[in-house]
């Protein structure tokens, strides 16, 4: 606690250090609050203590070797993170996937969106008292680990995409497998509204809480679920199409207040979307234009030249828009890469919406914004 923080107390306030080591933060995340009995007046958002630098490891590294830094910063949806940095830096070389490793992107990426969301689930029905979903949530986001660890060996930190392609080729039997869980994830959406949407209790914690209207959403740079949830219908992947999401038939779910359940049924209803969207890539990948295809653009050396220039691609990742910015001199490594968190953008809101809140309802706002500190410290 500083001593600008302690002056600036009146005598009937009290300062609260929420975090950095708290479970309910999700990481080395500090709040600072001031509060008068049960009331938040005051709140600031410290992030910084991860001390990771990644942006900076790019510029020491080559182009296919910057790859693994990517898992590392959202490393609960690895691919998408993967994917927006090998789309950016395919567009700065000038590089083309084909098209089944466009398809095998999008299935991995909508894979992960389920297992990140499955995440969320869990986790924010422990933070509001309720422990039974988070292993109904772990139940089914294991069987994704499954399939990830059959196609990448890894179970968080995949680095599966490659500059030109993806680095391995679909497995024998891993489109079974992955249809089993399909059939298997559907119904199960059913029972989590049972266990958790429905609740009252937890209904009573979340449906007018944390409201952001779409006006403030939009003026603090909010993204993904946490601004769809405010009646915005932007998706990257609707909005700026890449890889085949323009043959992708889905839809955009939205809500109205921007409430914390609002926030979190978005998730529930896209989980839904991405399911639809793995079967769609499912039927491609084994129909006869696609089966067989190559998976690596040719010509793409292991290290590689990129002419000088500048490139930005973004992704719709799970927890908003994810964009990668590249400059190049003409080098074998970035001459400079920077990368557009979404959890970073989404915190900074806390400064604004926690005021006026109960201190018990600061779990539920942080956790209904579902950031990542590896994301939010690059």
């Amino acid at each position: 606690m500083t001593t600008a923080e302690t002056t600036a107390l009146k005598a009937d306030q009290m300062f609260i250090n929420f975090g950095p080591q708290h479970p309910s933060t999700h990481g080395v995340l500090r709040i600072a609050l001031t509060v008068e009995g049960e009331v938040v007046v005051k709140a600031d958002p410290d992030v910084g203590y991860l001390h990771r630098g990644i942006e900076k490891l790019f510029e020491a590294r080559t182009y296919p070797q910057g790859l693994i830094l990517t898992d590392r910063l959202d490393y609960i949806s690895s691919m998408h993170n993967n994917l927006g940095y090998v789309l950016a830096v395919e567009k700065l070389a000038g590089i083309e996937a084909p098209q089944r490793a466009q398809y095998i992107r999008v299935l991995t990426a909508e894979l992960n969106r389920i297992a990140s969301h499955l995440l969320f689930f869990g986790t924010f029905g422990v933070d509001m008292g309720a422990f039974t979903p988070f292993l109904y949530a772990f139940r089914e986001r294991e069987m994704i680990l499954d399939l990830f660890e059959m196609l990448s060996g890894a179970r968080l930190l995949y680095s599966y995409m490659r500059v030109g392609g993806v680095a391995a080729d679909l497995p024998e039997g891993w489109i079974a497998k992955c249809r089993e869980f399909v059939e298997f994830f559907k119904p199960r959406l059913k029972d989590y509204d049972t266990l958790l949407s429905y609740n009252p209790i937890f209904r009573d914690r979340t449906v007018t809480v944390g409201c952001i209207s779409a006006g403030k959403a939009v003026s603090w740079g909010l993204s993904g679920p946490n601004l769809r949830a405010s009646g915005l219908a932007y998706d990257a992947r609707k909005n700026d199409p890449y890889c085949v999401y323009g043959k992708m038939n889905f839809t955009v779910p939205t809500a109205k207040t921007g409430s914390c359940w609002d926030r979190y049924y978005c998730r529930m209803l896209e989980m839904a979307q991405s399911a639809g969207m793995v079967t769609q890539c499912l039927d491609a990948l084994e129909g006869a234009d696609l089966k067989g295809g190559e998976i690596m653009a040719k010509g793409v050396a292991k290290m590689f030249k990129a002419p000088a220039g500048q490139a930005y691609a973004h992704v719709e990742a799970s927890r908003g828009d994810l964009g990668f910015y590249a400059v190049s001199t003409g080098g074998m490594s970035p001459y400079r890469m920077h990368v557009r968190g979404p959890s970073f953008i989404n915190v900074a809101i806390l400064q604004e919406i926690l005021v006026g809140c109960k201190i018990a309802d600061v779990v539920a706002i942080l956790g209904s914004l579902d950031i990542v500190l590896g994301e939010v410290d690059r």
